[in-house]
């Protein structure tokens, strides 16, 4: 699997932006993400519907492969972006804290970008992250808030422009979290319904490409719902085994959209191979109709834990959206 080039680098000082030298990792002037090394992650407890549908012993990942798979992402994104990592704490039952998504959200809109709000988790395994998250943010220096409503991260609250933001709820996370965000911090929320059981994150089925256009499987929502995300973005529809396969859980770098692809693990012919081949030359056709890259990387040890690439990857800045796209 062949990865693109990387775009050029950024002539610009990293706090040009800014009066003063960035506070955070958030106030660079180029990309920043956090992720997690998965010192901890395993498939000890099913609590999704794709770990469901494997046998225990299918559901098992093989740890060295994940960190070969885990670098493979980690040094391509570490070669455009800041890239910082979590630290894994000697606690047991962290077996997710790799999928840093889930962990919360800067919120993008505030002139500072210092602020974090840290997820109050749905899923049982996960809920012990919240104090790793809180204590890890507030250490940098982070104002960090935690909602009292059900609310997992940037997984499923992802940001549109101005202070716009797309926010699903009805399986992890709850309405009443957004109306709080929106009342705290001077925010609008667009609400997404999901239903779907495995689209149980929003990532599953909305990926902003740019300020002005999202990719969006209309399909799986309420179109009253989705007549109100209009007004604020061009929705590029996409089919439900698109949305399936992963397409919207990507990763924008500057011009380059990054995905999981574990295409060469498949056997040609089959229906598995069919819909990974479609779902990869979609994304390619819509990637190039915006002048965008695709790099793929597969992660095939983290499917097992029913997760893609978007999982992995929590936007501590979201600079890659003012690259110029030629």
């Amino acid at each position: 699997m062949s990865n693109v080039a990387r775009p050029a680098e950024s002539s610009s000082e990293p706090w040009e932006r800014l009066s003063e030298r960035p506070a955070n990792p958030s106030q660079l002037g180029r990309p920043a993400f956090l992720m997690n090394p998965p010192f901890s992650y395993s498939c000890e407890v099913a609590n999704n519907v794709w770990m469901e549908d494997l046998t225990d012993e299918d559901r098992v990942p093989d740890a060295q492969r994940a960190f070969v798979q885990f670098f493979d992402l980690y040094n391509y994104v570490a070669s455009e972006a800041l890239v910082t990592l979590l630290p894994t704490p000697r606690t047991t039952g962290l077996q997710d804290l790799v999928f840093t998504a889930n962990l919360g959200i800067v919120l993008e809109h505030l002139e500072d970008r210092n602020t974090v709000v840290i997820s109050r988790f749905t899923s049982p395994p996960r809920q012990a992250e919240t104090p790793v998250g809180r204590d890890f943010f507030r250490a940098m220096g982070y104002d960090t808030h935690i909602p009292q409503a059900r609310f997992e991260g940037e997984a499923e609250l992802k940001y549109l422009r101005g202070n716009v933001y797309v926010g699903g709820y009805g399986q992890r996370s709850d309405p009443e979290a957004y109306t709080w965000m929106e009342r705290t911090f001077d925010m609008q929320v667009v609400k997404l319904r999901m239903t779907d059981p495995r689209m149980y994150h929003l990532d599953c089925t909305v990926f902003p490409l740019t300020p002005e256009q999202t990719l969006v499987c209309t399909s799986l929502y309420d179109q009253a719902e989705i007549r109100e995300l209009e007004k604020h973005t061009e929705i590029i529809d996409v089919d439900e085994d698109d949305a399936y396969t992963g397409i919207c859980n990507s990763v924008r770098l500057d011009n380059v959209i990054l995905n999981s692809s574990h295409i060469h693990d498949l056997k040609a012919g089959t229906e598995e191979y069919d819909s990974e081949i479609r779902k990869n030359r979609k994304l390619e056709d819509v990637a190039s109709r915006l002048a965008f890259e695709v790099s793929y990387f597969n992660l095939s040890e983290y499917h097992k834990g029913g997760a893609l690439l978007s999982c992995m990857m929590m936007h501590l800045n979201r600079f890659s959206y003012a690259f110029p796209l030629l």
